[in-house]
């Protein structure tokens, strides 16, 4: 079984492609076909795609089939069918390929450079649908780990608890291996799992820096506050006033809160103009059929309501629109405040297009067909990723449940009444903060699934940890409750 999901975790990884050029390829492809459609050579789209700082990939395939034509005297299609040669993601070779294909047989480029882009956003919703598959085959995985270790947990518990309650007991004493299962190894597989839902989740939002910069400065003082605690015996009495675990928990949500908040504000904002730019789009190709200027087609769409928190951004560039400033600065400013990737990448191909093709409508028509489909294959996305939200906080509840119950019934059978309560003071607190930890790291794990973005996980961590310390906290009464009723 653990073989079969190693090997589907190594097709997840994609191994021998090129993930990062894949996932701009359909907003490379599109700025290409508008600009054939505007009358530019593929080759000067290249030659521009190396401005253009949201498509890294882009910007680099430009550079290179630049310098080999223009250093190396490689005529454009020469340069193009080396670079599809060389090409590790199948689908831009092709894309390429194809180009040069209809060049040389003298057929109509701009039809097939536009049949090809629908070819790739249908196979970027199938590829979608695959990518909600393998984020399947991930959490199962990660619950299949999380399974395998309590249960190893439970026998080192049971085994210890023998050997030091029975004289003469043949069961090895495995406590020494509780602490680095519980402290070390858990959330090294966490850290693992995480590394891999971000090869297969890319996040719509880029640039995000601020919730991370907020969990600095209060992370640091509470790593600071447990360490000066655990080094210094003379603070020693402060895990004695208060549980550890709990100690944890306030920490770690102190620690979540502001991010989370900042984060939530960031995802509002730029999921209001993820929704609402395919709609802006297709208002500025209708204004622009009706004959205004593109300029006035874009302040004729954004007067319409309905954008939701999107609607402010309009209105600021409307308002540059009317002091006479340029789309380009307009564009500079909107990466400046807008983070979502698929929106800053339309807007600049809008410009683009107004620019260099005076903002044809069947051009710009295009333009609002394929940010549709984009956000069409998001939202897909994203709605079969939800109900995995649900999950963490299923096995938060029985890791700690699990653990109480274990350590619990263990030392009331096997051990006289003081060497329990010592027993279960001394080898339970910090396990208990363990797992308190663990359920708070397993939150930006289910963020990066979910959403895409660690970012998001400072909610779910918060929540999470509440949760594993509430279920620990009334674990404890329900055990304590239930062996006082059988004593009786």
């Amino acid at each position: 079984m653990l073989e079969g999901v190693r090997s589907r975790l190594g097709a997840v990884l994609g191994e021998g492609s090129d993930p990062k050029l894949e996932e701009e390829l359909p907003y490379g492809a599109m700025m290409i076909t508008l600009m054939a459609a505007s009358g530019v050579t593929p080759y000067e789209s290249f030659k521009r795609l190396r401005s253009v700082d949201a498509l890294e990939r882009f910007r680099e395939e430009g550079e290179e089939i630049v310098r080999q034509v223009e250093v190396l005297g490689s005529d454009p299609l020469t340069a193009m069918e080396k670079r599809a040669a060389e090409a590790r993601s199948r689908a831009y070779a092709d894309f390429l390929e194809g180009y040069v294909s209809s060049v040389k047989s003298g057929g109509s480029v701009v039809n097939y450079l536009t049949s090809k882009l629908r070819n790739i956003f249908d196979a970027r919703a199938d590829s979608a649908r695959h990518a909600v598959e393998r984020l399947e085959t991930l959490v199962e995985a990660y619950m299949i780990m999380l399974i395998v270790i309590f249960c190893f947990y439970i026998l080192s518990t049971v085994t210890s608890s023998t050997s030091m309650g029975v004289v003469g007991s043949s069961f090895p004493d495995t406590s020494g291996f509780i602490y680095p299962l519980i402290l070390f190894v858990i959330p090294l597989f966490s850290l693992l799992f995480m590394y891999m839902a971000n090869n297969i989740r890319p996040s719509t939002l880029r640039g995000v820096r601020k919730p991370y910069v907020l969990g600095l400065a209060p992370g640091a003082a509470f790593a600071a506050f447990i360490a000066t605690t655990a080094l210094l015996p003379q603070l020693s009495f402060v895990l004695e006033l208060a549980d550890p675990a709990l100690i944890v928990t306030v920490g770690l949500v102190a620690i979540s809160i502001p991010p989370a908040v900042t984060y939530l504000r960031i995802a509002r904002r730029n999921l209001s103009a993820e929704n609402a730019m395919p709609s802006f789009l297709r208002d500025v190709t209708e204004a622009r059929r009706t004959g205004l200027s593109p300029e006035k087609s874009i302040v004729h769409a954004a007067a319409r309501r309905g954008y939701g928190p999107f609607t402010r951004d309009l209105e600021r560039i409307v308002n540059q629109i009317e002091w006479g400033v340029s789309l380009r600065k307009i564009y500079r400013d909107l990466k400046e405040w807008i983070k979502s990737w698929p929106v800053v990448i339309d807007f600049f191909i809008l410009v683009e297009t107004i620019e260099i093709g005076g903002g044809d409508a069947d051009t710009l028509s295009l333009l609002a067909e394929f940010s549709e489909k984009t956000q069409t294959i998001e939202k897909g996305l994203r709605g079969m990723l939800r109900p995995y939200v649900i999950l963490p906080f299923v096995w938060s509840i029985l890791m700690a449940f699990t653990v109480t119950f274990t350590v619990h019934t263990m030392t009331q059978v096997q051990l006289p009444f003081m060497e329990r309560e010592i027993l279960v003071s001394s080898s339970t607190l910090v396990v208990e903060a363990g797992i308190v930890f663990h359920c708070w790291l397993s939150g930006f794990f289910i963020g990066k699934v979910s959403e895409g973005s660690f970012a998001s996980g400072f909610k779910y961590a918060a929540m999470l940890a509440v949760t594993a310390y509430a279920t620990l906290y009334l674990s404890q009464r329900f055990v304590a409750d239930l062996f006082r009723g059988l004593m009786l």
